[in-house]
């Protein structure tokens, strides 16, 4: 199930634990202390109290700004909590060597029988306005099924690296429906996967026929997917990507349109989303295979990151993605390549010095 932003995505996270009875797994790159990060704060303790094992692995970088109470709190509470790769040197954990390497993956697994993935994290910026957010503009997949036990392993692996206690390992659900043996979750181990989401996009580029529609927030591809595009456009396939009209790093916004030329004259279609920030980390391919998670194509999350995606293998869901992607659309404008060609020489000049760091960014 595609759920859209936080205002579908928060209430069926909480609902989940709520009804939560053995076990919930919580791996979050952004659990901040504000309203939001307090309801699910509270909404894991509730958990423990009823005797549920908790496990929240949160990211140090991510979740920095967070008050650090409210992770002794949980901790009071009966949950086990582990923070990523501290950035403080006086923490047990602390390497200075692994700084660089940030725990990207949003991952919620309730009784090993639901689990969710995609780009929100637990921060009031994904609230609606009417809420007093921000209302970014997000993605968020709930599978149930065999699948599900993708995510237990990518958390326990992570949970188990950094030094978390061992966790009971719950039997999954059972299978209910064919379609469900169509849904793989990628990038789960870091080890052995870490290219496995960057290998499917690839694949079904290079063997698309009809459409590629992508949604990217940080939209730095290496050359093999710029080719991979330009070469799908010129053999006639519909190619669109969606990128942020404003972004929350607008560094990355401005290295991101030294590539839009070659894209636009192979002719991709490129659209700014306008209304808010855009977060989201989807495609849907041929009205066929869709893909949503937490992996950004570009070079920290090629290279660098731990992330994950939810890769289905079906027309019935590629079409509510495509549904949904085209709702995005009517809130877009559509980059004008020639507009794009005359842009100002300061304005190139920006590009080019934010692309050539694009391996930092």
């Amino acid at each position: 199930m595609l759920l859209r932003d936080g205002a579908q995505a928060f209430p069926a996270m909480l609902d989940a634990i709520g009804d939560a009875e053995r076990q919930v797994l919580l791996e979050m790159y952004w659990i901040d202390s504000d309203q939001t990060g307090r309801r699910f704060a509270t909404a894991l303790a509730d958990a423990a109290a009823r005797g549920v094992q908790v496990a929240l692995l949160y990211d140090s970088l991510g979740s920095w700004e967070a008050e650090s109470s409210m992770f002794v709190e949980l901790e009071r509470a009966g949950v086990a909590v582990v923070e990523f790769n501290p950035l403080a040197p006086w923490k047990k954990r602390f390497r200075l060597a692994r700084l660089t390497r940030r725990n990207h993956r949003k991952i919620l697994v309730v009784d090993s029988r639901v689990g969710f993935t995609g780009g929100v994290n637990l921060a009031d910026p994904w609230l609606p306005l009417d809420e007093g957010g921000q209302g970014w503009r997000d993605d968020v997949i709930r599978v149930e099924g065999p699948c599900v036990s993708g995510l237990i392993d990518g958390f326990c692996h992570s949970w188990l690296r950094e030094g978390g206690r061992k966790l009971v390992r719950l039997k999954g659900a059972e299978c209910l429906d064919g379609a469900a043996q169509n849904v793989r979750v990628l990038g789960e181990n870091y080890s052995r996967h870490r290219r496995e989401i960057m290998q499917a996009y690839l694949y079904n580029i290079y063997r698309a026929k009809k459409r590629i529609w992508i949604t990217n927030s940080y939209f730095l591809p290496d050359r093999m997917v710029v080719r991979a595009l330009r070469r799908a456009a010129r053999r006639g396939v519909d190619v669109r990507v969606l990128l942020p009209g404003v972004s929350d790093v607008e560094i990355v916004r401005h290295a991101t349109r030294a590539m839009w030329g070659s894209l636009l004259r192979s002719g991709v279609r490129i659209y700014e989303w306008m209304p808010s920030i855009l977060h989201a980390k989807s495609a849907v391919i041929d009205g066929r295979w869709s893909t949503t998670g937490t992996f950004n194509l570009d070079y920290r999350s090629i290279r660098a990151n731990l992330e994950v995606n939810v890769a289905v293998l079906d027309e019935g869901f590629a079409e509510v993605m495509e549904a949904s992607f085209l709702k995005d659309l009517d809130q877009s404008r559509e980059v004008d390549a020639q507009s794009h060609a005359f842009r100002s020489l300061g304005d190139r000049l920006l590009e080019w010095i934010f692309y050539g760091l694009r391996r930092f960014l």
